[in-house]
């Protein structure tokens, strides 16, 4: 059984349907339940969810949408399998790992479309480069989520291998991630934005030292399994409209105190200290903006996905090449909710 932190549409919902004139019995008897389950409980790592609950956009498209917290990308991808959830937001490391399994699951939407994971190390460290922490422990805040997978890359870029050069240690994050540099336990941490920017506020100064070209390494996305795609598509356009509105709405920064009060409300811990969400939500989202966005957001560079099987596969996490590596992927619902025709 899952542990869990559940949030749902139902107010958000119920304001929709009252705007718009639909607050019906019947509508909402036809409302869809769906889950949706992130790696952590960051209301700021997914905003755009958070945005499209509390602007209704979900509502829209008749979709009540609970959203689950669970720790890391592995959890995710069980949840997804287990049909406890129909979407999720692991990293695209740990789906192509489970794809070389034999499990079928699809990146729908780029979400982190630069990475949004880098290698840290104390700001007053004697390290400063990959290289150097050849010898020494890297601090992961789980055991298979998409920060192992991205360092793993980030280290295999300098010639080294996991368990043989260096090795990694689960610290968990926050307060145990502080906790592990300040006991000496970690030389360096696999840190998201979030993480990164956590550590600094709890009085660990962090640099990175991730090399400048692994930010083409996009990071967590949206994900859902090959058989919703086969069996039900119309629902996961809506979906990927809703979560798309969501993402457009908040990079308006006319909207930004909307966007912050439905932060607040998907996860008020997060958002006690107001400058800080404002400050971490500016770094997530900044990450979020496509280089190159002639194709819109959330959409998947090919020639990355390539280059993400090339690293697992130095790295070990896939034996060879999947058989097509295309059906990891797909464009289709973020074109299509672009308006592109691509």
């Amino acid at each position: 059984m899952l542990k869990r932190r559940i949030f749902t549409t139902a107010l958000a919902g119920a304001m929709a349907l009252s705007v718009f004139g639909l607050g019906t019995l019947a509508m909402a008897q036809e409302m869809t339940k769906v889950t949706f389950v992130q790696p952590s409980p960051s209301a700021i790592n997914s905003f755009n969810v958070f945005v499209a609950i509390g602007e209704g956009y979900f509502a829209e498209e008749g979709l009540d949408v609970s959203v689950e917290a669970i720790n890391g990308s592995g959890a995710v991808l069980q949840a997804l399998a287990s049909g406890q959830a129909q979407f999720g937001r692991p990293g695209p490391g740990p789906v192509l790992a489970a794809r070389g399994r034999g499990e079928d699951f699809v990146f729908i939407y780029n979400f982190s479309a630069k990475s949004n994971f880098g290698v840290v190390v104390p700001a007053d460290s004697p390290v400063q480069s990959p290289e150097d922490l050849r010898g020494k422990v890297v601090g992961t805040g789980t055991a298979d989520g998409a920060e192992v997978g991205f360092a793993r890359n980030v280290m295999s870029g300098s010639g080294m291998t996991d368990g043989a050069d260096y090795t990694f240690l689960t610290v968990g994050d926050g307060g145990p991630a502080t906790a592990a540099f300040s006991s000496g336990e970690i030389d360096a941490y696999s840190a998201s934005v979030a993480d990164a920017a956590i550590l600094n506020q709890r009085g660990v100064s962090v640099r990175e030292i991730t090399p400048p070209e692994f930010s083409r390494f996009f990071g967590n996305g949206f994900v859902t399994s090959g058989a919703l795609i086969r069996d039900n598509p119309e629902l996961v356009e809506k979906f990927v409209r809703a979560i798309h509105k969501g993402h457009v709405f908040a990079l308006d920064e006319a909207n930004r105190a909307a966007v912050l009060a439905h932060l607040a409300a998907g996860n008020p811990q997060e958002s006690e200290d107001a400058a800080f969400a404002a400050a971490l939500f500016d770094a997530v989202k900044e990450k979020t903006i496509p280089v190159d966005l002639s194709n819109g957001y959330g959409y998947q560079p090919p020639e990355v996905w390539e280059e993400w099987q090339a690293t697992l596969i130095a790295g070990g996490d896939l034996t060879g090449p999947l058989p097509d590596l295309t059906a990891a992927y797909t464009n289709e619902f973020a074109l299509k909710v672009n308006g592109s025709t691509n």
